[in-house]
C-alpha cells in the first residue's frame, strides 16, 4: 500500500528550474510541505521521493490526515494499529 501510494504521488510533480542557480525544484502539489531542489533533475526527483517518505511517516506518527492519491487511502494505515 505504502509503495503504491508513493509510486502514484511520484506521477505527479512539478519541477521547475530556479533561474540564479540553474538548480532544480519540484513539488507534489496537494501534498503541503513536500518539496526538494538539487543540482540535477534526477537528484531532484530522489531527493522529492525522499521527502515525500519522511512526510509520510510524520504524519502517520503524529496522526495526521494523508490526502488521498489514486484511491489509496494511507489513513486505513491508522485504523489496522
Amino acid at each position: 500500500m505504502l509503495a503504491n501510494y508513493i509510486d502514484h504521488a511520484m506521477k505527479m510533480p512539478i519541477y521547475e528550474i530556479i533561474e540564479d542557480s540553474g538548480a532544480y525544484w519540484g513539488e507534489i502539489p496537494g501534498l503541503q510541505g513536500v518539496w526538494a531542489s538539487h543540482r540535477t533533475l534526477e537528484g531532484c526527483r530522489r531527493e522529492l521521493r525522499e521527502a515525500l517518505s519522511d512526510w509520510i511517516a510524520l504524519r502517520l506518527r503524529l496522526g495526521l490526515t494523508i490526502p488521498v492519491i489514486a484511491d489509496v487511502n494511507l489513513n486505513e494505515i491508522t485504523k489496522l494499529v
